[in-house]
């Protein structure tokens, strides 16, 4: 502003208030920018008293220059508030402008860093303020006072047409030419202070929500994580339980029948204890496999099942089909429509499902059940299709449920849908549908 009287600036867009984050505050500042803002202030009373001492050697304002004693408070008048600034912004710039006008009203002989102190009042309340309403009026106020007194000293400027310079030839008449040289000056001052506050702000409350968005990632990080662990551990159960529970349970069965008839028929003895060697055998087999797969990290830890420890194809639940008939149980398989290559997804999601509901039939149905296994070729999907007659005895009904929530988890991951309960007629059945498409 250097030598104006005053100050104006014109009503910008209302936009400019509309910040996002008007919830959030900056306040209250910290003892790390207490300590800046007393320094600072600091800094502008020395400048202030120095820049007084020399315009006042200098003759400003003649014979009316204010006293020393005056101009000492008016120096701590117009830099005291800025230790303050982000404390109490909006005060500090009321106390700062009133000091301001003071100060060239009482005739100090200062110019120059009173404009600093004013300008960095307008800065501080747009950068720090978080009541966006508050900070627009009272920056309104102070600016429509300045507005005020400018138009003032330039109506009186007017009044007295000596004090100007002759406009003899002159492009612009005088008067015209110092009205709008003040309009101008102050405009540009008091926008680059308002522009400067609000753009801090901004960027404060950027800094903000990208901290808020940062830390928000960092908790979803940790909670996928988390679920990774949860949903990788809950592939290995199934896979362990696919795996281990029809062995198990077909050693089970082959054990107890040879030890039935191993007094009074050792060759079907023999026979059923070669089954279970066999069963075990297979069941390390498979075991080792997973293990190995998951040792390898080869990416199947997504739950689903398409490249899983055991990629079993269609053409083994024939052999799940024998076991049972081995192992005393009466046992139907039968294929419906043109085979064609499916899926591997699909393929090992029916082998499986054919192997849990077996062993199910195996281990709750009775002895004597029987189990009949279908595999239906559809136009865009597989079925598999796994009931028991029910006349095995009395159904126990004991049991986990796990190998339910296997089968419905390994179909839900193929896209499928699975049925699974007693028949009407009696015994029980498993249907699922794979789509192949």
């Amino acid at each position: 502003m250097g030598a104006m009287t005053g100050s104006w600036w014109r009503l910008p867009d209302t936009a400019w208030s509309r910040l996002p984050g008007t919830t959030w505050s900056r306040l209250p500042v910290g003892r790390r920018e207490s300590r800046q803002d007393v320094l600072l202030a600091a800094v502008l009373a020395v400048g202030m008293a120095i820049t007084t001492v020399l315009y006042g050697s200098s003759g400003a304002y003649d014979d009316d220059q204010a006293a020393w004693w005056v101009s000492a408070l008016m120096v701590l008048a117009n830099t005291a508030p800025i230790a303050f600034r982000r404390r109490w912004p909006m005060t500090a710039l009321v106390v700062v402008a009133l000091a301001f006008v003071g100060t060239q009203l009482l005739h100090v002989p200062e110019l120059f860093v009173v404009n600093f102190t004013l300008f960095i009042g307008i800065y501080t309340v747009g950068a720090w303020c978080s009541d966006r309403v508050r900070s627009e009026a009272v920056r309104w106020v102070v600016i429509g006072g300045m507005f005020s007194w400018v138009f003032l000293a330039i109506v009186f400027g007017w009044s007295m047409p000596t004090s100007l310079p002759n406009d003899d030839g002159a492009l612009i008449p005088p008067y015209i030419a110092y009205s709008l040289l003040n309009v101008l000056i102050n405009v540009v001052y008091f926008g680059a202070a308002w522009y400067a506050g609000n753009r801090a702000w901004g960027a404060a409350v950027a800094r903000h929500e990208l901290d808020v968005r940062t830390a928000e990632l960092a908790v979803e990080r940790e909670r996928s994580a988390a679920q990774a662990v949860t949903l990788e551990r809950l592939r290995i159960a199934r896979e362990l339980h696919d795996v281990v529970a029809h062995h198990v349970a077909l050693m089970g069965v082959q054990a107890g029948a040879a030890r039935r008839v191993i007094g009074s028929d050792p060759g079907q003895a023999t026979a059923s204890l070669g089954v279970v060697e066999q069963s075990a055998r297979t069941a390390v087999e498979e075991l080792r496999r997973m293990l190995g797969t998951l040792r390898d990290g080869d990416g199947s830890t997504t739950g689903t099942d398409g490249d899983a420890p055991s990629t079993e194809g269609i053409g083994r639940i024939a052999e799940v089909v024998e076991a049972a008939r081995t192992a005393g149980h009466p046992a139907g398989w039968s294929v419906v429509g043109d085979e064609r290559p499916v899926p591997p997804t699909v393929a090992s999601v029916a082998f499986r499902i054919a192997q849990e509901a077996v062993t199910n039939v195996l281990k709750h149905a009775g002895p004597g059940a029987r189990a009949d296994v279908r595999v239906r070729y559809l136009t865009d999907a597989l079925e598999v299709e796994v009931a028991d007659d029910g006349r095995g005895g009395v159904r126990d009904t004991t049991g986990s449920g796990l190998g339910h929530v296997g089968m419905r988890e390994r179909v839900a991951a193929v896209g499928g849908t699975v049925e699974i309960g007693p028949r009407a007629r009696g015994g029980y059945l498993v249907r699922a549908w794979l789509p192949t498409t």
